[in-house]
């Protein structure tokens, strides 16, 4: 059967592992599940670009020119294409689309286009103060350096998404707010919008709610473009988007899309 891909990338503690199980949870849409690696990330189950501990490190691999990949890089050749295929191929069932969840896919989406022409990229993202006080617990970095971490992989995801054919920009906030229509969204950008689906959609908690962010927040310079972008403020502020939060090449694909998401909140 032939497939395309629907990459998901974020950064940890962000809600992709969420917006993955929303998305295969459509018809026609399948993931990698029970893998003996962590949260069913495809990056770990690939050996055609190296990845160990350090390279997709919590709050630090955005600041790794390394794990920023694109097109025309040292990855963009059909061995690695082919090797990466065939290390997918027992983890995914036979579906028309195939969702990849990995956090560094979040800065390989130029690389894995040119690799995949046919495929399609959801950027995930959350209030970065969020993002911080989620992600202490495995970091020994403080809330400013993961603040700024934020900030450096949204503006250079941000930037690599304006060379991307079919993006689409999912807010943790409004996931959890109406996780229906974040379904309808990621049909409709799939070209499922008729699609039945496979399983009831799952109680979603909001995890935002665990964290005071009243609190004063560090704002480095580098994270305030990506937060105005992406429509965060002060104190959890979560406002309207700056950026389109859909783009794809097909008219009807893109404006079905814009018609559900993001939804009113």
């Amino acid at each position: 059967m032939r497939h395309r891909y629907l990459f998901i990338g974020g950064l940890h503690r962000s809600g992709t592992s969420l917006a993955t199980r929303i998305a295969a949870s459509i018809d026609g849409i399948g993931a990698i599940w029970n893998a003996p690696v962590p949260e069913n990330e495809g990056v770990y189950l690939q050996g055609a670009i190296p990845h160990d501990a350090q390279s997709g490190a919590p709050g630090r691999f955005a600041f790794d020119p390394d794990q920023h990949l694109v097109d025309g890089g040292p990855y963009d050749r059909l061995d690695v294409r082919e090797r990466i295929e065939a290390d997918w191929d027992p983890w995914f069932p036979p579906t028309p689309w195939r969702v990849e969840k990995s956090p560094v896919n979040l800065l390989r989406s130029r690389l894995y286009q040119q690799l995949f022409p046919l495929s399609q990229f959801v950027i995930v993202t959350r209030h970065p103060l969020a993002v911080a006080r989620a992600t202490e617990k495995w970091s020994n970095l403080g809330e400013a350096d993961l603040v700024a971490h934020w900030g450096q992989a949204y503006r250079l995801a941000l930037m690599d998404a304006r060379r991307l054919h079919a993006r689409l920009i999912l807010r943790y906030e409004d996931l959890v707010a109406d996780p229906g229509a974040a379904r309808q969204a990621l049909a409709a950008f799939c070209d499922r919008p008729g699609e039945g689906q496979k399983d009831a959609l799952e109680a979603v908690r909001d995890g935002t709610a665990d964290y005071d962010l009243r609190a004063r927040m560090p704002c480095p310079e580098g994270a305030r473009e990506a937060m105005a972008a992406l429509g965060y403020g002060p104190d959890g502020a979560v406002l309207p988007l700056s950026e389109v939060a859909v783009t794809h090449p097909l008219r009807r694909v893109r404006e079905a899309v814009a018609a559900i998401w993001p939804p009113s909140r």
